[in-house]
C-alpha cells in the first residue's frame, strides 16, 4: 500500500499527515469542507475565534453523521420487514 505525505490546512494551522494514497483525495476534500464551514460560521454567526468555529464544525459534522446512521438503521429495518413480507408471500404461493 502506497503511503503519501500530505499537508492539510485547517483554521490557519498546517497538519502534516501520512495517508494511504487511496485516501488522499478524500482527506483533501474533507479539509476543504471544514475550511468552508469555518468561513461560513465566521461570516454568519457570532463566532469569537477559530476554536469556537471548530467546535461548531464538530457539532455539525457529528450531527450529520448521527442522522445518516439513524437513517441507515431505519432503511435496514424497513428493508428487512419488506423482505420478510415478500418471503411470506412466496411461501404462501408455493403451498
Amino acid at each position: 500500500m502506497e503511503v503519501r505525505r500530505i499537508t492539510i490546512n485547517i483554521a490557519g494551522r498546517i497538519y502534516p499527515l501520512n495517508v494511504p494514497a487511496a485516501e488522499e483525495e478524500t482527506l483533501r476534500k474533507v479539509g476543504k469542507q471544514i475550511e468552508n464551514m469555518i468561513k461560513d460560521f465566521e461570516q454568519n454567526f457570532d463566532v469569537r475565534d477559530k476554536q469556537d468555529a471548530l467546535a461548531m464544525c464538530a457539532l455539525k459534522l457529528g450531527t450529520n453523521a448521527e442522522v445518516v446512521s439513524l437513517n441507515h438503521e431505519k432503511n435496514i429495518k424497513s428493508s428487512s420487514e419488506r423482505l420478510k413480507s415478500i418471503n411470506q408471500t412466496l411461501e404462501e404461493f408455493g403451498n
